[in-house]
């Protein structure tokens, strides 16, 4: 196995999945096949239980895994299914080590950090680097290591002292170390900056790990002069040192790596020159220059409660990026944060409110995506009523579909107070409940969750249609509750149509309200599963309804997207 370690300095959140994944594009455009793990140094056994604020969004696996937002770069950018073990965490290291001792594997011995915890970092990459994530048998060529945080955290140390000792046993033909770095450019001197740069290589090479590329993030290419500067001062050959600056769209980042031979300084040091073939970008050139040259754009409505900060709904944004690329168009996103449009908020904050319903208003389309607790669920009502009752375009995700069923039973049905029971526990019309096999006392990897099988009940249907006629599909979930199977009866006679359900009939998984132009809700997360050229189906199907072409692809394409 050869890897490839993606390091970070000077600063967090430089890029190092971007760059990560964008290493993995271009030697898998070798011919190569690649595996990518992430590593991240925090406490915590998964990203479950920690808020989007905090962390960006939860990126859910087929098997169930809930892991870092990163790893959906990397099955985006690589068009992978991983699995959970890809993402390593402290908590997973420590536990695992001190499940062995509690059992007595270690024979008495005093448990430490190294070599215990090391090893077991160590064991944990050989092992998962060779589960086939592509779908072919066997191992990968290539595995791509990124290592969360900054070089110098405390929390990351053992992870350093364990990678020093891979790249050690594995020989240095079969490990490519590539620090991502930051020039700055301070605005009253106007010069790039290599010493914060310098001092990461120094810190770096101080714990015994020497770059052998460093892949510089920067405003605008670097200078020749700031080159030879890096080169001299951090040991690394001139043509090693990789510039990526900032460009349209990340889609072109594999090119700007390709461009200037990355691969070529990589497959030279892993010793794979002689089977790897020149990189064929051809389709992400075309995907990156398409992009760039879109005039029209849809207005989409994104009502939420974490708008604050994009990363919370990044596959969500990426995935309708995906199918507006796929009808030519650019998305053009409008953040509405759901607590503007309640009528508290026209009291307290009048502008807010009046700015919250005006978007709302000139939008083609509306989408509500996933999200726990109360805050907000007023103000999604709102939109999701907005949606059925003007012809808008509406898709809810996960709690999008279920404040979908809340407010057709408040506003059709005429039950007042039908509600959610995670939102009112006592509630006369519990039209959402807590699934059965829930746990009410832990967190942490409780959900339903991973991928599972929804089965159409009718062909006649616009999901149906947009998944090619299928009779199922599978897709990834994560919930705690789930549409009351008692209240369905009631719901379907006022007009709304469940046309999805689980393998075991009970459980809701689509709706739909056929008097709609597109009003659709699903229980599960269609995002996950979306990717560069092959977009989600719901997500096309949103688009092409608020463009008004919906009716017209569906009578093309019989044969679905």
């Amino acid at each position: 196995m050869k890897y490839v370690l993606v390091t970070g300095g000077v600063v967090s959140g430089l890029g190092k999945g971007v760059t990560a994944s964008s290493v993995g594009v271009v030697l898998k455009a070798c011919g190569l096949r690649v595996t990518s793990i992430k590593i991240d140094p925090y406490l915590n056994t998964d990203a479950g239980t920690m808020s989007p604020f905090e962390h960006g969004e939860v990126f859910v696996l087929d098997d169930g895994g809930e892991v870092d937002l990163d790893l959906g770069n990397y099955e985006r950018f690589l068009d992978v299914r991983l699995t959970k073990n890809n993402n390593i965490t402290t908590g997973k290291i420590y536990q695992s080590v001190l499940e062995k001792e509690r059992k007595g594997d270690y024979l008495g011995k005093t448990v430490q950090v190294v070599p215990h915890i090391t090893d077991a970092i160590k064991n944990w990459i050989e092992s998962v680097a060779v589960i086939p994530v592509d779908g072919k048998e066997g191992p990968a060529d290539v595995c791509v290591i990124e290592l969360g945080g900054t070089v110098g955290d405390i929390e990351s140390m053992p992870f350093i002292e364990a990678l020093r000792q891979l790249s050690f046993s594995v020989g240095p033909d079969n490990f490519c170390l590539i620090h991502v770095s930051l020039i700055p450019v301070l605005g009253v001197v106007g010069e790039q900056k290599t010493k914060p740069t310098q001092h990461s290589v120094r810190e770096l090479r101080a714990l015994g790990l020497t770059p052998h590329l460093l892949a510089c993030r920067s405003a605008q290419p670097l200078l020749e002069n700031t080159k030879e500067k890096l080169s001299q001062f951090c040991h690394v050959p001139i043509g090693n040192i990789l510039n990526i600056h900032d460009v349209p769209n990340i889609w072109h980042v594999p090119l700007l790596l390709r461009n200037q031979n990355a691969h070529h300084s990589i497959l030279k040091q892993l010793n794979l020159l002689s089977i790897a073939a020149p990189p064929n970008l051809q389709a992400w050139t075309k995907r990156a220059e398409t992009y760039d040259n879109l005039k029209n754009s849809v207005r989409i409505a994104m009502v939420g409660k974490y708008v604050g900060l994009a990363d919370s709904y990044l596959s969500v944004v990426k995935a309708l990026l995906h199918a507006c690329i796929a009808c030519s168009l650019k998305p053009s996103i409008d953040w509405i944060a759901a607590s503007d449009l309640e009528d508290e908020s026209a009291k307290l904050t009048p502008k807010d409110h009046a700015a919250a319903w005006e978007t709302l208003r000139n939008a083609e389309c509306v989408l509500v995506p996933g999200g726990f607790g109360d805050r907000g669920v007023g103000g999604m009502i709102l939109a999701a009523k907005y949606a059925r009752e003007n012809n808008i375009p509406y898709l809810g995700i996960c709690l999008g579909m279920q404040i979908s069923v809340i407010e057709f039973a408040r506003s059709v049905l005429g039950l007042k107070r039908a509600n959610s029971n995670e939102f009112d526990s006592e509630t006369p019309n519990p039209v959402v409940i807590f699934m059965p096999e829930g746990s009410r006392t832990h967190m942490g990897s409780t959900m339903r969750l991973g991928s599972r099988r929804t089965l159409f009940q009718t062909p006649d249907c616009v999901t149906s249609k947009l998944y090619r006629n299928a009779e199922y599909v599978d897709e990834r979930h994560r919930h705690r509750y789930e549409v009351n199977p008692e209240a369905i009866g009631v719901l379907e006679e006022a007009g709304l149509k469940f046309v999805g359900k689980d393998e075991t009939g009970k459980r809701m998984e689509i709706l739909e309200l056929p008097s709609h132009p597109f009003y659709v809700g699903v229980q599960f997360h269609p995002e996950f599963k979306s990717r560069p050229g092959r977009p989600s189906a719901l997500f096309l199907g949103l688009i092409l309804a608020a463009t008004k072409q919906l009716e017209a692809y569906l009578n093309t394409h019989q044969n679905g997207c």
